[in-house]
């Protein structure tokens, strides 16, 4: 789910006016990015302007941004770049990767092995904008508990945690996507996930989003939103009303469990 994990207070502010995502303080990203930044995820591909390294210095190039809390709470940016050539991870083969590679698979679900010997099971995707290979634990996938107010099963979430589709009565079909600026794909144009924090329901309302993986759809029929979405848009508009909301992404909290 897209909840938000970082605080506009807390970006590195210096650092994105350094590479021109930012003004006297004020950021210049669409909505999107900057949720997906929030969010703890990639933002679409864009120009990033002035970076310097040791020993190097461009000018502008096309990256994508993320970023991550060290040890110490300080939130750092990460620099996606576009890369001449993705390198291959150890855990996949050559047969593997060149799948990902052609789009001919979504994702591969690997089990690793982690410094302290403990299994670890992941997801791993291909980002064909930067040519990079993007892994995703699976433990830390936040699966939601209801769309459209449909509450989803224990298999359910475990499917959509391991990268597979998950498809509701209401035929809407979704599937969990770290290559995707939404962090999900479906083939609607929108959807409602909530998830139970705390005794109450928080809701994220997804629009505009991507078909799912290597699959085309009727846009007409895509547009077509059930009783449910629209439902769960109610709830989330008075849920609006009753509370200040402290997040953007239209992210509203709930008291109390349905």
């Amino acid at each position: 789910m897209d909840l938000i994990h970082y605080n506009e207070k807390m970006l590195p502010i210096q650092d994105l006016e350094t590479i021109g995502i930012a003004v006297g303080g004020q950021l210049l990203l669409n909505v999107d990015d900057l949720k997906a930044l929030l969010s703890g995820r990639r933002t679409g591909l864009m120009q990033l302007q002035n970076l310097e390294g040791e020993n190097i210095k461009i000018k502008s190039m096309d990256a994508k941004i993320s970023l991550k809390a060290d040890e110490s709470g300080k939130v750092n940016l990460l620099i996606h770049p576009v890369y001449r050539k993705p390198a291959t991870p150890s855990f996949l083969d050559d047969n593997e990767a060149h799948q990902l590679e052609k789009g001919e698979v979504a994702n591969f679900l690997k089990t690793t092995v982690d410094d302290k010997g403990n299994k670890k099971e992941i997801l791993v995707e291909y980002d064909a904008e930067t040519r990079e290979f993007i892994v995703s634990d699976t433990e830390k996938i936040l699966a939601p508990d209801m769309v459209n107010l449909e509450f989803l099963t224990a298999a359910q979430k475990e499917n959509y945690r391991k990268g597979k589709e998950v498809t509701l009565p209401d035929k809407t079909t979704f599937g969990y996507s770290a290559s995707d600026t939404h962090g999900i794909r479906a083939n609607k144009l929108a959807l409602v996930a909530s998830i139970l924090i705390d005794g109450g329901l928080t809701y994220v309302v997804y629009k505009g989003l991507n078909m799912l993986f290597n699959q085309k759809r009727d846009e007409i029929d895509a547009a077509k939103l059930s009783p449910g979405y629209y439902h769960a848009v109610q709830d989330a508009a008075e849920s609006q009303n009753q509370h200040v909301p402290n997040q953007i992404n239209r992210t509203y909290t709930r008291g109390g469990s349905r």
